[in-house]
This record gives C-alpha cells, sequence and structure tokens, in this order.
C-alpha cells in the first residue's frame, strides 16, 4: 500500500519560488567547483558537491570519483547516502546540498528518495548539454532531465551565471580542448 502524507506531500517536497543566490550560497558554490577542480586534477570527471545543515554548517562534501569504473560514485549520490546513516528525516529535510552541476537524473532520484531538502547548483543540465554539444561529446547512457523533472516538488535554485565560465572552462580541459569561444550568461 503506498504511503499518503497529510497534504499530500511531504514537507520536503513542497514547491516554492526560486529564490537569488546570497553570499553564502555563492561560497559554497565556489567550493563545489574547487572540489570539481579537485576531481579533475585526479583525472576525474569534473563535478564537486557539499552538503550544509540547516543552521549552515558544512557536514560532508565530495567529488566526482567515476574514473574507478563505478559510474554510480557521483558526488550527490554519495551525499544522499551519507546523509542516511548520519542525520535524522528531519534534519536531511532541512539541508542544502550545493552541487557544480545540477543533479543527473541518478543523483535526483537518490535526492528525492531519501529526503534532502534544496538542491543549489552552479550550472544546469542545459548549459552542460550544450557545453559538451558544441565540444562533440557522445551523449551519455542516460538521459539528461532537470532535477524537477525526476523530482517535481524539489526546491531547486540554479545556475550561478558569475560561475558559468569557470564550470564551463572545467568540462572543456576534461574533454581535451581550452580554445574556443568564451560564454556568455544565458
Amino acid at each position: 500500500m503506498p504511503t499518503r502524507w497529510a497534504g499530500g506531500r511531504p514537507a520536503h517536497a513542497r514547491r516554492r519560488e526560486p529564490s537569488v543566490l546570497n553570499d553564502d550560497d555563492l561560497r559554497h558554490l565556489r567550493r563545489c567547483v574547487e572540489l570539481a577542480t579537485e576531481a579533475l586534477a585526479d583525472g576525474d570527471e569534473p563535478f564537486g558537491s557539499v552538503l550544509v545543515s540547516g543552521s549552515g554548517d558544512v557536514l560532508a562534501e565530495d567529488r566526482n570519483r567515476v574514473a574507478s569504473g563505478d559510474q554510480t560514485r557521483h558526488p550527490e549520490f554519495e551525499l544522499a547516502r551519507w546523509s542516511t546513516n548520519h542525520l535524522s528525516p528531519a534534519e536531511r529535510a532541512a539541508a542544502t546540498v550545493y552541487t557544480s552541476g545540477e543533479h543527473c537524473p541518478m543523483c535526483s532520484a537518490a535526492h528525492g528518495w531519501v529526503g534532502l531538502g534544496r538542491i543549489v547548483f552552479a550550472s544546469s543540465s542545459e548549459q552542460l548539454t550544450g557545453w559538451l554539444a558544441e565540444l562533440n561529446v557522445p551523449a551519455p547512457p542516460v538521459r539528461t532531465l532537470s532535477i524537477r523533472e525526476v523530482v517535481p516538488g524539489a526546491i531547486v535554485d540554479g545556475p550561478a551565471p558569475e560561475l558559468a565560465e569557470q564550470v564551463r572552462q572545467l568540462h572543456r580541459r576534461f574533454h581535451g580542448t581550452t580554445d574556443g569561444p568564451s560564454l556568455t550568461a544565458r
């Protein structure tokens, strides 16, 4: 029998209007880009994520580790898993996941299933898809979807235009090119 919640949806899944990114958001997103840079330096795809408590404390952080051969080693998925072992459902719902790139469908689903709160990303799936097309990178084996297509009630903010070019350049470096036109904010 399916679980039902009072009001039709759990509190963490209720939609709200996107907010403007504040200085704390940008600070955490910059750390995500630093983690993505570390991933790239280790030969991995450039993605990084930070989990922040409802009171603003950094709880955990990770970077992509798919170069090991396990394509599920995305930082957002790892933080979702970490949260179930270390946080109560209420703490998960109050937490924010910051990430250098919008969640893939696998990570979005994990986020929704464990009941994490807000998601803030530096670059969107739409931006990444465009950048990879410019570089003639083949499409991934899993369809690219926005977080809201996977978790309709997710609280999502992003992208951060001030970080777009930096994230784009990380992907250009990973895919073997650093030349080309500069990105303008979309």
